[in-house]
């Protein structure tokens, strides 16, 4: 490891200070130390850079990004992982460690307590992550951007993600009922109506946070284009939702023969969408493959800037291969945007050995550069 010190910032809110991992992908044991500022992790493709990302992730946000199944986590000859995080948080220590045997046992502790809720931790140590497959934010479809919304809002705020769970949980008691419904060949109109009634304040409140966030970004989202793009176009984003211009009381009822058509809830904040434009021309259909990510990008930096915000802190941010996004004059334009405006803790990984030190070298921050070989740092 080579680190290299230049007029070093003071403390951060929060910075993850070590980091060890066990049986994590392709890392059977290994400990890191990491800089408050700038950390750049380089190596060949494979190495395990992105998976050093993701178990810093994994431990703010008590899942993976990149897998929804812990067996694609855990390495292949094991069957349980463990993380250990030390981090500083207001000046504070804190300790957190996960244990997760799939499918049977995960736990997370917290300075030696475990939660009794998992969701408890979402939100303690913020984290944005920016990584090349982003762009299904764009090419894909409503399932990425509504879970684009439901990972900010969550992390700021605690009773987003409860209704949200209770929302989730609501609609799969009555999809399910909708089926078992169809095969005893009975309907039972009252049991869909409490259902019904069990998803309107939960629904409503998702809904206003999730309108009042994009308004609230957009400003932001637009600045952050414009910086990377260099006002080369305009762009838009819009919120889809049916409860914009009706209530769920009255979608559910009206889609209530579909719904018994389809077996499923075909009405609801689970079906929003964000409609994405260049030049008020559909941005999927238009731009070009850079243009797509500068505004992918723009919308991550958004999401920084709002949750620093809301939690009086900087995010751990994480640039996973931001070189195949944006070419080395941008990429030195955004690292200077963000260390200059105290973006706080920053890891990136690139495959080139020395193209961050040559990039931040006249910055003045202080930094640190280490090479992952076979799932190990090697010094």
């Amino acid at each position: 490891m080579t680190t290299k010190i230049i007029n070093q910032k003071k403390s951060l809110f929060l910075n993850l200070e070590k980091l060890i991992l066990t049986n994590f992908k392709n890392y059977t044991s290994e400990r890191v130390n990491f800089s408050p500022t700038l950390n750049a992790i380089v190596g060949k493709n494979g190495m395990g850079k992105t998976n050093l990302l993701d178990a810093i992730y994994y431990l703010c946000m008590s899942k993976s990004n990149f897998s929804g199944n812990d067996r694609n986590v855990v390495q292949k000859t094991h069957d349980f992982f463990r993380l250990e995080g030390q981090f500083k948080r207001k000046e504070k220590k804190e300790k957190i460690v996960v244990k997760v045997i799939p499918g049977k046992q995960k736990i997370i502790e917290r300075n030696g307590t475990a939660y009794s809720k998992l969701a408890d931790h979402i939100g303690l140590f913020p984290v944005v992550i920016i990584a090349p497959d982003d762009t299904s934010l764009v090419t894909e479809g409503s399932e990425a951007r509504r879970r684009f919304l439901d990972n900010t809002l969550s992390q700021s705020d605690p009773n987003y993600l409860t209704q949200l769970m209770r929302y989730n949980k609501v609609i799969r008691q009555r999809n399910a009922a909708l089926k078992n419904m169809a095969i005893q060949h009975r309907f039972n109109a009252t049991l869909i109506k409490t259902y019904d009634q069990q998803l309107l304040e939960p629904a409503a409140l998702i809904f206003e946070k999730r309108k009042s966030f994009l308004e609230k970004i957009d400003p932001i989202f637009n600045e952050f284009y414009q910086k990377i793009a260099a006002h080369q176009e305009t762009v838009q984003f819009n919120y889809k939702s049916k409860l914009i211009e009706n209530s769920l009381e009255e979608l559910l009822e009206e889609n209530l023969e579909k719904d018994r058509i389809l077996q499923r809830t075909t009405a609801g904040i689970h079906k929003d969408d964000l409609a994405f434009h260049l030049d008020n021309s559909p941005l999927k259909q238009f731009a070009s493959q850079g243009q797509i990510k500068s505004f992918v990008l723009a919308l991550k930096l958004a999401q920084f800037d709002f949750l620093k915000k809301i939690k009086n802190t900087s995010p751990i941010l994480l640039l996973d291969d931001i070189f195949d996004k944006l070419d080395s004059s941008r990429v030195k334009q955004l690292l200077d945007l963000l260390l200059k405006n105290d973006f706080g803790q920053i890891f990136i990984t690139d495959t080139h050995e020395t193209r961050v030190e040559e990039i931040v070298k006249d910055l003045k921050i202080g930094y640190k550069k280490m090479e992952i070989k076979d799932g190990q740092c090697i010094d």
